[in-house]
């Protein structure tokens, strides 16, 4: 299991953030997609964190190698 979030340019639905988030945490990404879907019926910024993190996370193939 990676440390390092990037979003997968291949399972990619809308921007790739449920797919890193699946991948990071060893579940399936459709799995990671119901449970957002299901967490924006509660009340919370659930969207407004999406757009963050698909804002903030790097592309797979735009990851920087580490040093």
């Amino acid at each position: 299991m990676s440390s390092r979030l990037a979003r997968p340019t291949n399972d990619r639905m809308i921007g790739g953030v449920c797919a890193a988030l699946a991948r990071r945490f060893g579940t399936s990404a459709t799995t990671m997609r119901v449970i957002f879907l299901l967490s924006c019926l509660l009340p919370g910024p659930q969207f407004l964190l999406y757009i963050a993190l698909w804002i903030l996370l790097p592309s797979e193939g735009k990851t920087r190698a580490a040093w």
